[in-house]
């Protein structure tokens, strides 16, 4: 098992210097998946082929389904709206920017699914010709939203849906009203905190 997590560690690192030398990480990803599936079937026997028949593909074509959704949304004017929206607010102070923006795509991403809300997002940012820290700035708190606030609901992120689908199948049920009761109380304070020392992360050691 250490050596799996030993892996799949060496695999983050090679993702971040396959981006740094613009080598596409598509190819990090599916070289390390099937190196790891070849060591899953000569060690451990196991048949490549149970993945296909495990992967809960329904889960799958919703996200990409979502992807054509949003991208759709973006060409007919969704971004032009959010820049509109958003563009007097980000001008006015660094801290009410960070907020905003985590805050928005906490809530697009628990409505769209966090990856195709990020995408728009970076659209957004992108559109408005920031000041370079305060870009980073706001696209670190699009993570923020997307990677923590998108937890609010079980169709936030993929992992949560296939987490989900797997205890499912292994007959562990946890209802929406269960996983509610807990996120609801933790999410938007984990997000606003984290957003807050996000700013101040900035203030003290960038300005």
């Amino acid at each position: 098992m250490l050596s799996v997590f030993a892996f799949i560690f060496l695999v983050r690192i090679l993702l971040f210097v396959a981006s740094y030398y613009s080598i596409p990480i598509s190819i990090v990803s599916v070289t390390s998946s099937l190196l790891l599936l070849s060591w899953r079937w000569i060690y451990l026997k196991v048949n490549p082929v149970d993945v296909l028949k495990k992967t809960p593909w329904d889960i799958f074509i919703f996200a990409y389904a979502m992807y054509i959704v949003v991208y759709g949304l973006h060409n007919i004017g969704l971004t032009s709206f959010l820049i509109q929206l958003v563009e007097p607010i980000i001008g006015d102070h660094l801290f009410t920017a960070s907020i905003t923006m985590g805050s928005l795509l906490s809530v697009m991403s628990n409505i769209f699914n966090n990856h195709p809300a990020l995408m728009i997002g970076t659209f957004t940012l992108t559109e408005m010709h920031l000041d370079p820290v305060v870009l980073k700035t706001l696209y670190l708190a699009n993570i923020i939203g997307s990677d923590i606030g998108a937890l609010l609901f079980p169709t936030g992120t993929l992992a949560t849906l296939i987490w989900m689908h797997i205890l499912k199948r292994n007959k562990i049920n946890i209802s929406w009203g269960q996983y509610l009761k807990v996120t609801i109380r933790v999410i938007p304070i984990t997000v606003i905190f984290t957003l807050v020392v996000l700013y101040l992360w900035i203030e003290i050691f960038f300005y």
